[in-house]
């Protein structure tokens, strides 16, 4: 099933390209909406919390012209994709699969993976477990790590305190939901600001705060305006997709992290050996999550063929959407020095 649109848009490297939407069918017999642009070798963007293909609208379209078969996946959960209820559908082995399922379809095994924020982990993880399907692994705004060997939240615990910690919020299901689905808007407008790197001074960071704070938005500004890459337009197409779908789905994978400490057991000491990158904004409230450690000192640590770490002057954690060209001029000689 597809559907030829074009997006246009004035920021750098759309050029209106016609862009393809498809269903793939996934690893566990679910259904994914994929959008693709162009024809070359496979190109695989993927994307998370609390996006959806559309978070690549700037950089899809500029891969197909340079010459590659773009491919930007609803990650089940999200968007046009089927959002199945159990936290263990979530697992990175699962969402790792479903990446390889579109591989599979269209027909670019080896391809290149691109993820951002979760979808970083994902195709990470797909280099690890899926090794000769992968061509390369590029990784936005969330460094790698090897996979955990006890449980994550009881990390989180010993490291946070009784302080706000937004992931030990998303652990209990229904909690965030509740403040989340209640206005969907109100949600993407705080927390797509508070996290961009234009965001406005004084911003608390919404990924931790001090003991009294209980939900993830109150503490933080509600701007006047939304930035012009992230434009009303954008918002509410987000917000209604939200509307109609549910946070469930999404706020799965935070909760699903307990699992994958048995299910990537298997892989803990395999390294990465297929060219990597990653790019990340130097203004990225994410980058000082953990105390004052800056998780993109060293963030390919299990990759053996780095090809380059970027940091963008400027940008915060919506990467490829504040700063397309930046992310387009780091991305495009990678792939171009890849091997036929």
């Amino acid at each position: 099933m597809s559907e030829m649109i074009a997006l246009e848009s004035t920021r750098p490297g759309t050029g209106g390209f016609p862009l393809e939407h498809h269903h793939v069918r996934g690893a566990a017999d679910n259904m994914l909406h994929v959008v693709a642009a162009g024809k070359g070798p496979l190109v695989v963007l993927v994307h998370v919390f609390p996006e959806s293909w559309r978070s690549w609208r700037y950089v899809l379209p500029a891969l197909a012209q340079a010459g590659y078969r773009a491919v930007a996946v609803d990650v089940r959960g999200y968007g046009g994709s089927d959002k199945p209820w159990p936290v263990s559908a979530y697992t990175i082995r699962e969402l790792a699969a479903d990446i390889l399922a579109v591989v599979d379809e269209f027909g670019g095994s080896p391809a290149v993976l691109v993820g951002h924020d979760w979808g970083a982990p994902q195709v990470y993880g797909a280099a690890l477990i899926f090794p000769a399907e992968v061509r390369a692994v590029v990784g936005l705004s969330a460094p790698a790590s090897r996979p955990p060997t006890s449980d994550p939240f009881e990390r989180f615990a010993s490291v946070y305190g009784d302080a706000f910690f937004y992931m030990s919020y998303f652990a209990e299901p229904g909690r965030a939901e509740a403040e989340l689905e209640a206005d969907p808007a109100r949600f993407l407008r705080r927390f797509v600001h508070a996290m961009a790197g234009d965001r406005a001074p004084g911003t608390p960071n919404p990924l931790r705060g001090p003991a009294d704070r209980t939900t993830l938005l109150d503490d933080l500004p509600d701007p006047i305006r939304v930035p012009t890459w992230f434009d009303d337009t954008e918002l509410h197409w987000l917000a209604s997709r939200f509307q109609e779908g549910g946070l469930r789905g999404p706020l799965n994978r935070y909760r699903a992290q307990s699992l994958d400490v048995d299910q990537l057991r298997p892989y803990a000491d395999r390294t990465v050996e297929v060219p990597s990158l990653f790019i990340g904004g130097a203004a990225d409230p994410a980058r000082y999550m953990v105390g004052d450690q800056d998780r993109f000192a060293d963030p390919l640590p299990i990759m053996t063929d780095v090809r380059g770490v970027h940091l963008v002057d400027g940008a915060g954690h919506w990467i490829q959407q504040e700063a397309p060209r930046a992310v387009l001029a780091h991305l495009l000689p990678f792939l171009q020095e890849l091997s036929p």
